[in-house]
């Protein structure tokens, strides 16, 4: 399997997993960190979660739209161990279409349905982040960063020589 696959895989694996992950903004020079409830679309190119628009975090987005995405998954081996695998994606939020808000908003309750009623509220925004690149680590020496332009390219066998 080529590497590139692999890293797909593992970005998928990952999301498969997990539902939630940490939300880090910053406004007017102070970081701000959060949980969401996050849903990968596009081949995990983009990543929806709602929120209030009365919190900090709704407001560190509308001034500075970039953002950190944190996710943890975590395995337990055969020894019973547990293995901590981490994945950030670095990003920008962009708006939704009314045209797609639909498709977004159905996409995100059918992962999260029990958000129902808080995604109902006038006061709740869907925010979308288009990713920009992904940090993989599998270790603490294995670590890894992957562009989104990185991860379009075709995909090849590179364990030919």
């Amino acid at each position: 399997m080529s590497k590139l696959i692999a890293i797909k895989t593992y970005i998928e694996d990952i999301f498969k997993i997990s539902r939630f992950a940490v939300l880090a903004t910053e406004g007017e020079g102070q970081p701000h960190a959060s949980l969401i409830a996050v849903t990968p679309m596009e081949n995990f190119r983009k990543l929806i979660f709602a929120t209030y628009r009365n919190t900090r975090k709704y407001q560190n987005l509308t001034h500075n739209g970039k953002v950190a995405v944190l996710v943890e998954s975590v395995d337990i081996n055969r020894s019973g161990l547990k293995d901590s695998f981490v994945l950030t994606a670095f990003g920008q939020v962009e708006d939704i279409d009314i045209a797609e808000k639909d498709l977004v908003s159905r996409a995100h309750l059918e992962r999260h349905p029990g958000l129902l009623s808080f995604m109902q509220s006038e006061d709740c925004a869907l925010v979308r982040i288009k990713v920009d690149s992904y940090q993989v680590v599998r270790g603490i020496d294995d670590v890894e960063w992957w562009t989104i332009a990185d991860l379009d390219e075709p995909e090849a066998d590179d364990t030919l020589i």
